[in-house]
C-alpha cells in the first residue's frame, strides 16, 4: 500500500536520487536520444515488413529506465531481458482485463478462484527474481567510499549510512521492491502509450503528415529531436495529449482509501473508504471537449494555433508531479 512513513521516506529518496541521476536533465534528455537510435536501427532492420513493434518498443523504453537504476542497457536480443518485458507485457494486459479488475475489487475472494489473474503473479515474480539477481550481483561489487552511478548504487549507500538505525526503512527487501516499482512504472505504460499512439496515427494519416511537417520545419533530418523544441511544435503537443486521451490508458485510474473523513459535495466519505477514480469520466467530458469520444487535436489547441491546457488532461490521474 503506497502510505505510511515507510511511503514517504522511499518516495522522498527515490525524487532525491532520480533528480540527481537526470531525471528532467540533459543527460537523461541524450540518453533518450540514443536509446531512441537504437530503436530505429532495429525498424529499419525489417526492411518495412509488417511487425508487432509491442517488444521493440518495451526494450527502448525498459532501457532507459534500466540506464537510471542499473546503470546498464541490454540488446534488444538479450533473452533474460526480453524474457521480462514479455511477462511484464503481459501482466499489464491481466491487469488491464475483466478478471484483473475483478480481482483490485475483490482480491480475498479472487486468491482462491481460477483463471487468468493467477498468472498475473508468476508473471511479476519473474520480474522480482530479475530485479532481486542484479540486487545481489551489485552487493559484491559494491564500494561505499566511491560516487554512485546509478540509483542502485546510491540506495546501497544509504543502507550503509543507516546499517546501525534498527528503524531504518533502508533496507535490502525495499530496495528490490522500490526498483521493481520504478521499472515496471517506467517501461510499461509509456512503450504501451507508444503502441497505441502509433496506431491512432496510422487511422489518421492526414495528422500523422501534419506532425511531419512540423518535424521537418522546426528539427529537420540532421539532428535528433530535443526538449528545447517542444515550445515550437505546438501541432505535435497537442497530438501526444490528444491521444493519450483518446486512447484512455488506465480508465479505471489507481484506487486511493481516504486517511480521515471528509465532505464532497454534499457526500461524506468516511476514513478508510477504497476510491475508484474513474478516470475516463474526465477524459470523456463534453463539458471539456468538443467531440469527446472522437480523436481531435484541435482539443489542445486554441484559435491561433498553439497549444492550450485542459484542466480535465489526466490520462495517469492528477497531482503535484502530473
Amino acid at each position: 500500500m503506497s502510505n505510511g512513513e515507510r511511503w514517504l521516506q522511499l518516495r522522498r529518496f527515490s525524487l532525491m536520487t532520480l533528480r540527481n541521476f537526470g531525471m528532467g536533465k540533459k543527460s537523461i534528455e541524450e540518453r533518450i536520444q540514443e536509446e531512441a537510435e537504437f530503436l530505429m536501427k532495429e525498424l529499419r532492420a525489417t526492411k518495412g515488413q509488417a511487425i508487432n513493434p509491442g517488444t521493440l518498443f518495451s526494450c527502448a523504453t525498459g532501457n532507459v529506465v534500466s540506464h537510471i537504476l542499473l546503470g546498464e542497457r541490454f540488446d534488444y536480443q538479450d533473452k533474460d531481458f526480453v524474457r521480462i518485458l514479455r511477462q511484464l507485457m503481459d501482466s499489464f494486459r491481466l491487469e488491464s482485463s475483466v478478471s484483473g479488475q475483478l480481482y483490485n475489487i475483490f482480491p480475498r475472494i479472487m486468491d482462491y478462484l481460477p483463471g487468468p489473474h493467477q498468472t498475473f503473479f508468476t508473471n511479476l515474480f519473474g520480474i522480482q527474481d530479475f530485479i532481486a539477481q542484479k540486487v545481489e550481483d551489485r552487493e559484491r561489487t559494491f564500494d561505499p567510499t566511491s560516487e554512485p552511478q546509478d540509483f542502485l548504487d546510491a540506495f546501497l549507500l544509504k543502507m550503509e549510512q543507516e546499517k546501525n538505525n534498527l528503524k531504518t526503512e533502508f533496507t535490502k527487501e525495499n530496495l528490490k521492491m522500490t526498483m521493481y516499482d520504478l521499472f515496471i512504472a517506467g517501461t510499461e505504460t509509456t512503450s504501451t502509450s507508444l503502441r497505441y499512439i502509433l496506431m491512432t496515427l496510422l487511422e489518421h494519416p492526414e495528422v500523422e503528415a501534419k506532425i511531419q511537417e512540423e518535424i521537418d520545419r522546426v528539427i529537420g533530418q540532421g539532428r535528433p529531436p530535443a526538449m528545447k523544441d517542444r515550445p515550437e511544435m505546438p501541432y505535435t503537443e497537442a497530438v501526444i495529449h490528444e491521444a493519450q486521451r483518446f486512447i484512455d490508458l488506465i480508465p479505471l485510474g489507481f484506487t486511493r482509501v481516504v486517511k480521515k473523513d471528509m465532505e464532497l459535495e454534499g457526500f461524506t466519505i468516511p476514513k478508510g473508504a477504497t476510491l475508484y477514480p474513474i478516470l475516463s469520466s474526465a477524459l470523456h467530458d463534453p463539458k471539456q471537449y468538443t467531440n469527446p469520444y472522437k480523436f481531435d487535436p484541435e482539443h489542445f489547441l486554441d484559435k491561433d494555433g498553439r497549444f492550450k491546457k485542459n484542466g480535465a488532461d489526466m490520462p495517469f490521474s492528477a497531482g503535484r508531479h502530473f
